[in-house]
C-alpha cells in the first residue's frame, strides 16, 4: 500500500467514526443566518469560524472595515513546509424567503434523497449507523458555501489523529459579502497583502461536474447587470377606457427586451460577441473531452429544447449570456388588475467571458437600447420628460467584474489536480472556466498567483433558492480532497 493510499484510508476510517460529530458541528454552523445584510448575524459566523479553527491550530484574526462584514485572515504553519496554499470560502449566503422552502432554512434536516425524488425526513445518524451517500442536508448556504469549512476542519482532524504531517503552509481567506459583489475585498487584500503571499490559490466554491464525477475549473466568467424600466401614463389608467389608446409600458418592454435575442438564445445586441479571448490548444483538449450531459440535463430540468443550435453547456457556457432575472407589470392572475400600468420594470444579468469588460458591454446594451428608439435617462423622469419623449427608458448600471482564466500547466495548479484525483480515485473533470461567477479579478490583480476552483457540492444543490442542500457523499469527497492536498508532498 502506497503512502496515499495510507492517508485515504485513515480518513475514511476517520469518516466512519466521527460522522455524528462532524454532521453536529456542520448542523450548528449551518443553523446560523449569514446573510450579508445583517452585521449582527455575519458577526455571529466570523465568531463560530474563529473557534471552529483555532481549535485545529490555526491561527486566526477578524478585521472589519467602516461598512463591511468581517474578514477572517488564518495562518496554520508548518516547520520547513515548501510550499504555502491560500485557501478562500465565503461565509455569507443569499437571502431566504421562507415561505418557498418545504423545511426551516435555519433549521438543518437530513433528507433520504432529494425532494423532487420524494426524499423522507429522517433522523441525524448516531455512531455505528450506515451513513447513505445520497442523504441530503438542506439548510441555507449548505452547499454555497459553508460545506468546504466543515470539510477543512474535518480533514485537518483526520490528519492530526492519524498523525500524518500537513505538509504546507497554509493560509485562509474567509469572506462575508462574496453574495453582494464582494465590494471590500480588495480593501481587505490590500490591508492583508504582504501576508498572503503563496504558490496557489484554491478557491473553495462551486458545484461538481453535472455527472456526478470531481471537478476543478480555472476561471470564472464576470458579472455585470442593469435595471430597466420604461414608462406609459403618470398614473395606472382603466383598460376599457383607455385601451388602444395610451402606450402600455408592459407591452413596450416585452418588445423591448425580445429585440435583444433571437429564438435560439443567440444575442442580436451589436458587437455583443466581439473581444472574446479564445481558448489555448490545450483548453480546446479540455473542452473536448469534456463529458455531454446534455439528454440528462434536459430530463432533469424538464426542458425540450436547450438554447444554441445543438451546442454543448460547456460551449455555451464560454460565451458571454444575457439574462432576465426579473420582470415586472403588475400582477397576475387572481391579483391581476385591468389597467394599463405607468411603468413597467426588468433586470438583466450579463455572464462575461475573458477579453470583455463589464462597462464596454453595458455601453453594448445601452447603445441597443437607444437603437430601438428609447431615450435614457438616469433618474425617475418628470412631466416634462415623459411628454417630450415617447419612448423612455431608465437604466441603472451595476458594473460588476471582469472574468478570469488561469493557465492549466503550472506547477500551483497541477498538484492540485493530482490531490482531487487521488481524493476521488478517478479522472477529474477539468473546466477552463465555469458558469457562475465570482471576483476572481481581485485575487489576479492583487495577488498575481495561480487560481484554482475546487468545488465540493453537488450539481442540483438548489443554491440560492429554496431547500438548498449537500448530498453527503460530496461532503465525504470534500473531506478526503482538503486531506489529500494538505498532506501532499510538494
Amino acid at each position: 500500500m502506497n503512502k496515499f493510499q495510507s492517508i485515504a484510508n485513515a480518513v475514511d476510517n476517520y469518516i466512519t467514526t466521527h460522522t455524528p460529530n462532524i454532521l453536529r458541528e456542520f448542523t450548528d454552523y449551518l443553523s446560523l443566518p449569514n446573510h450579508a445584510s445583517s452585521p449582527e448575524d455575519t458577526k455571529r459566523n466570523a465568531v463560530f469560524i474563529k473557534e471552529m479553527f483555532e481549535k485545529r491550530g490555526v491561527e486566526i484574526e477578524i478585521s472589519e472595515l467602516p461598512g463591511a462584514r468581517p474578514f477572517i485572515y488564518g495562518e496554520y504553519n508548518v516547520p520547513k513546509a515548501e510550499r504555502t496554499i491560500l485557501l478562500y470560502a465565503h461565509y455569507d449566503g443569499q437571502p431566504v424567503n421562507a415561505g418557498q422552502w418545504n423545511s426551516d432554512p435555519w433549521n438543518p434536516i437530513i433528507r433520504t434523497t432529494t425532494i423532487e425524488k420524494a426524499g423522507e425526513i429522517r433522523p441525524f445518524p448516531e455512531h455505528g449507523e450506515h451513513i447513505d451517500p445520497d442523504w441530503r442536508i438542506y439548510a441555507r448556504s449548505a452547499s454555497d458555501d459553508k460545506a468546504p469549512f466543515i470539510a477543512i476542519a474535518a480533514a485537518l482532524d483526520a490528519l492530526r489523529e492519524n498523525n500524518i504531517n500537513v505538509t504546507s503552509n497554509l493560509k485562509f481567506i474567509f469572506e462575508g459579502e462574496e453574495e453582494i459583489g464582494s465590494p471590500h475585498l480588495a480593501e481587505y487584500l490590500r490591508k492583508y497583502r504582504k501576508k498572503l503571499k503563496a504558490d496557489v490559490l484554491a478557491i473553495c466554491d462551486g458545484p461538481v461536474h453535472q455527472s456526478g464525477k470531481p471537478q476543478l475549473y480555472f476561471g470564472a466568467r464576470g458579472f455585470a447587470c442593469l435595471d430597466i424600466t420604461v414608462y406609459g401614463p403618470n398614473r395606472p389608467l382603466h383598460s376599457g377606457h383607455y385601451g388602444n389608446w395610451a402606450p402600455n409600458p408592459s407591452l413596450l418592454l416585452v418588445h423591448l427586451l425580445a429585440s435583444m435575442k433571437d429564438p435560439d438564445g443567440n444575442v442580436r445586441i451589436e458587437n455583443f460577441y466581439d473581444g472574446a479571448e479564445g481558448l489555448s490548444d490545450d483548453e480546446k483538449k479540455i473542452i473536448d473531452a469534456y463529458p455531454d450531459t446534455g439528454d440528462d440535463l434536459k430530463s432533469e430540468f424538464g426542458v425540450a429544447k436547450p438554447e444554441g443550435k445543438n451546442n454543448s453547456l460547456i460551449e455555451r457556457l464560454l460565451l458571454p449570456s444575457l439574462n432576465i432575472h426579473g420582470l415586472e407589470g403588475g400582477p397576475v392572475g387572481n391579483l391581476a388588475q385591468n389597467v394599463i400600468p405607468s411603468s413597467a420594470s426588468a433586470s438583466i444579468d450579463i455572464r462575461l467571458v475573458k477579453g470583455i469588460e463589464p462597462g464596454v458591454m453595458l455601453d453594448r446594451v445601452e447603445d441597443h437600447i437607444r437603437k430601438q428608439g428609447f431615450h435614457i435617462v438616469r433618474e425617475e423622469p418628470g412631466i416634462k420628460t415623459r411628454m417630450k419623449y415617447p419612448w423612455l427608458a431608465k437604466i441603472v448600471r451595476h458594473e460588476g467584474y471582469s472574468a478570469v482564466r488561469t493557465r492549466m500547466d503550472l506547477p500551483g495548479t497541477n498538484a492540485i489536480i493530482e490531490a482531487a484525483q487521488r481524493a476521488a480515485g478517478e479522472e477529474v473533470v477539468l473546466l477552463p472556466t465555469m458558469g457562475a461567477s465570482l471576483p476572481l479579478y481581485i485575487f489576479k490583480d492583487l495577488l498575481n498567483i495561480p487560481i484554482v476552483g475546487i468545488p465540493i457540492a453537488n450539481h442540483d444543490n438548489n443554491q440560492h433558492g429554496p431547500d438548498e442542500n449537500i448530498r453527503i457523499g460530496n461532503l465525504w469527497y470534500g473531506i478526503k480532497l482538503f486531506a489529500s492536498l494538505l498532506a501532499q508532498a510538494k
